[in-house]
């Protein structure tokens, strides 16, 4: 495994966005895969000792994921992700949401848009992810809540994933 492998996360609050980028030692074909096939997001998609489950998917625009995040203790925190663009193996666009199991968006939270670029030059393949809030509030809540160090979690485990496969 490479730990040289190229890891930023930006907050910037003027436009209420986090842009993350994060280098994989792994084809597109591959990392392209791990972000949107259910049994592979399953196996990397939370930060240990959590676990994610996948109740569905409909990959397609205007589809949608609905999936929870489950603490050790049997806690489930569950998200819903709306499809809204796919250009296979370059650019991902979904509408993220808090939600309850049966994928009711939660009323309190306007849901993030989030994009997700790949590219691979080398073997290496680049996501970057741009992730835009409502209010500067919410944003501000997320990156107190330890996203960045969630998502440094959560990528090491797929980089784990892909140099297994």
């Amino acid at each position: 495994m490479n730990n040289k492998l190229y890891f930023d996360f930006k907050v910037d609050k003027s436009l209420n966005t986090v842009i993350i980028t994060r280098e994989f030692n792994a084809n597109l074909d591959l990392v392209w895969d791990a972000f949107t096939k259910k049994e592979i997001l399953d196996q990397w998609g939370a930060p240990s000792p959590w676990t994610l489950q996948t109740k569905y998917i409909d990959f397609k625009i205007g589809g949608r994921r609905l999936f929870a995040m489950k603490s050790p203790e049997g806690q489930e925190f569950w998200s819903v992700q709306d499809y809204t663009s796919i250009t296979p193996k370059t650019n991902l666009k979904f509408i993220s949401n808090f939600a309850d199991e049966d994928g009711n968006a939660n009323p309190q939270f306007k849901g993030s848009e989030n994009s997700l670029d790949f590219s691979e030059i080398n073997g290496i393949t680049t996501v970057t992810t741009t992730i835009k809030y409502e209010t500067v509030e919410v944003l501000e809540m997320m990156v107190e809540r330890g996203f960045k160090e969630g998502t440094a979690a959560t990528f090491e485990n797929l980089e784990k994933f892909l140099a297994s496969h």
